[in-house]
């Protein structure tokens, strides 16, 4: 591998592209979801980090498809298609105060079968409102999207509130920073 090639894939790339569009662009893809499935989103990954990997992943596939296929998520072993909830996190993005459609909403981890699993969300501004579109895990048909103010369908500790004390915040993929 080349010199240039191994320092490429160590730090996120530049994006060349509108991150307007962009944010759209996940925003369309992740709502979509709630209205009809979509093979593209792999049955095995149906969870909330597959949700942030689908939308984001479509989204650049209309943008930089050469950026999908190099690997949009920076993990312990570099570039990847794929990353859990909590690498997602960690490695990918930043937290930020004021979310925008394409951001993300961070939830405490839970534990699953004895591990530690984080929950996201993905934040979508639709005619001047700020909604979150989730996965719930519980089957390929199962992607809500409410008002960030007050989910109904959500459990307590999914609400993007600060007195949720499960709630982390909202991040920003660290290319649109």
């Amino acid at each position: 591998m080349s010199f240039a090639l191994a320092l490429w894939l160590a730090a996120p790339a530049e994006l060349d592209v509108d991150h307007a569009l962009a944010r759209q662009l996940v925003a369309d893809a992740a709502l979509a979801l709630t209205v009809r499935d979509d093979p593209a989103w792999h049955p095995e990954q149906r969870d909330c980090a597959g949700l942030v990997r689908y939308a984001y992943r479509q989204a650049m596939l209309k943008l930089d498809p050469a950026r999908v296929r190099a690997g949009l998520w920076q993990t312990a072993r570099g570039a990847s298609g794929f990353a859990d909830a909590e690498t997602l996190l960690r490695d990918n993005f930043v937290r930020v105060r004021e979310p925008q459609s394409g951001d993300i909403a961070a939830f405490a981890p839970e534990k699953h079968d004895g591990e530690d699993v984080f929950h996201l969300m993905l934040v979508v501004q639709k005619h001047s409102r700020q909604l979150v579109v989730y996965a719930t895990g519980n089957g390929p048909r199962d992607v809500r999207a409410g008002p960030m103010s007050g989910l109904q369908d959500a459990p307590k500790e999914w609400q993007p509130q600060a007195s949720n004390p499960a709630f982390l915040g909202f991040y920003r993929w660290k290319e649109w920073q």
